[in-house]
């Protein structure tokens, strides 16, 4: 849909993933305009490492399979790219170092004091975000635009209508073998 030469609006990308012991991790990738609103969602079809692959990834398999083959295979499909991806897990945050797109998690530990070590913290809306470390232009991007996210905006509740989604649509292709 045209905007009719106005500012692009803010976009949300909410990216999370379900496991199922049979079949493996199922990913979805919802994208919401700044109130929260659909605009695109993305899955996967399960992918399940081999006992050959947890051997020899050991501790990095589950971040591989969920940010370089989940995550990135979603972000590439999409045809409407958010402009911000927003994960439930810091291990997803290496993520960024395969797309051109800022990921962060939901944090819910409080933000630093100015001038402390660790990870700094922005608010968006009623969640607070950590990002990459290797990224720190990212915050930055997202302060300037943070702005058009209601502060009463619920960042939680899209990854309940994700992984609802996705458990439907396990169940869909069940009943359909």
């Amino acid at each position: 849909m045209a905007t009719g030469g106005s500012a692009e609006l803010f976009r949300l990308g909410f990216l999370t993933a379900v496991e199922d012991p049979e079949r493996g991790y199922v990913g979805g990738l919802l994208i919401t305009n700044r109130f929260g609103r659909p605009l695109e969602f993305q899955c996967t079809a399960p992918v399940k490492p081999n006992r050959t692959q947890q051997i020899l990834y050991g501790p990095t398999l589950k971040p591989f399979v969920l940010g370089e083959l989940i995550g990135k295979t979603l972000i590439d499909k999409a045809g409407v790219k958010p402009h911000l991806v927003l994960t439930e897990h810091d291990d997803l945050l290496d993520l960024r170092d395969h797309v051109s797109i800022p990921v962060a998690s939901l944090s819910d530990v409080p933000a630093g004091k100015p001038g402390e070590n660790g990870p700094r913290r922005l608010k968006l809306g009623n969640q607070l975000l950590t990002f990459h470390a290797g990224h720190d232009e990212d915050q930055g991007e997202i302060e300037r635009q943070a702005a058009q996210i209601p502060t009463s905006a619920d960042l939680k509740e899209p990854f309940e209508r994700v992984r609802e989604a996705l458990t439907e649509t396990m169940k869909t292709a069940t009943a359909a073998r």
